[in-house]
């Protein structure tokens, strides 16, 4: 009876265990003394999962692959590759020691939108939302003690108004089919907004020739306004750019705008809403000026190509600046 117990205790136990009889069996009628001179050969098993806890402490213990910054800071670009958020929350707590350790100050992570199931992760461990693009989010946290010098995020908004005259005196206008101007019957000049990477005088023609068809020339800045909490709390930056037009029929973009006409440049300025609107009015009185001779605006000069590639260009009056300036330049 009790070797029929034994028998059967040993068809449940897995194949993988191996068990010596001749040390353990017994004379005994009690199937605890069987039971407790049972020697399992699990040396096998114990290493398989040694190996593999093994290779799975590596996993987590792998610290955030990073590039170190200008400013002792760590820059984190995670790859669009799935990860278990157990493995990041370890990973991202091991780097953390080892960033801190080494004296690093601000850490970065840029993170795809396909791991955004990672976002509470990282946040729990002391990180913070910096912005965000339509394809990744940045999260960053600053390590030491001390007050924080990490940059905020991007804090203006940058747009231009287009003053384009023709050999008529005529300036360009449009009425917009939204906004604020919809309704109204108000002219006013083409506007925007200048895309990332775009260069204020490319983004005036731009606007230009996709509201109106018009193929222009930049000419110079005339001048420019800042106003503040203008758009979901930020600043925004507003160029008026003088244009030259180097084509006359007019083909609106009707996803915008109601109409657009060349007018003869008194009768724009003579509208009521432009009298009565004190930015409108400083504009419309800075054009006449540049009409008249009387006002010179900042004109595009080449200074040089940036980190980024791409040439650069200083805004600044031609006319005011000495020789010497421009020479350098």
């Amino acid at each position: 009876m009790v070797l029929l117990q034994v028998a059967r205790i040993i068809t449940t136990l897995p194949l993988s265990l191996s068990f010596p009889f001749s040390t353990f069996v017994r004379k005994t009628s009690g199937l605890r003394s069987i039971r407790s001179g049972i020697c399992l050969n699990i040396s096998g098993r114990v290493a398989s999962m040694s190996s593999s806890t093994s290779k799975e402490m590596k996993q987590i213990d792998k610290i955030l692959s990073g590039k170190e910054d200008y400013f002792g800071g760590v820059v984190v670009e995670m790859s669009n590759e799935p990860l278990e958020i157990d493995i990041f929350a370890a990973s991202l707590r091991a780097s953390l020691a080892h960033w801190t350790q080494q004296g690093k100050r601000g850490v970065w992570i840029k993170l795809p939108i396909e791991l955004v199931n990672l976002v509470e992760t990282a946040v729990k461990e002391g990180f913070y939302y910096h912005h965000a693009e339509p394809n990744y989010l940045m999260l960053v946290h600053w390590i030491p003690a001390t007050n924080n010098t990490l940059p905020a995020n991007a804090s203006h908004r940058v747009g231009i108004g287009a003053f384009v005259m023709n050999e008529k005196n005529e300036v360009l206008v449009v009425q917009e089919n939204s906004g604020r101007f919809q309704g109204t019957g108000v002219w006013k000049f083409p506007t925007g907004v200048v895309d990332q990477g775009e260069d204020i005088c490319d983004a005036a023609v731009r606007e230009v020739k996709e509201e109106t068809g018009i193929d222009a020339k930049f000419i110079e800045i005339l001048a420019f306004r800042q106003t503040h909490m203008s758009f979901f709390g930020k600043s925004d930056l507003f160029f008026v750019c003088m244009l030259q037009p180097l084509s006359s029929n007019i083909q609106i973009q009707e996803a915008e705008l109601e109409a657009a006409q060349w007018m003869p440049f008194e009768e724009y300025a003579a509208q009521p809403f432009v009298q009565s609107h004190d930015l409108l009015k400083c504009i419309t009185d800075v054009c006449a000026a540049k009409l008249e001779g009387k006002y010179h605006g900042l004109k595009p000069v080449p200074t040089g190509t940036t980190v980024s590639g791409k040439d650069s260009c200083l805004y600044m009056s031609m006319a005011d600046a000495s020789s010497n300036t421009t020479s350098a330049l």
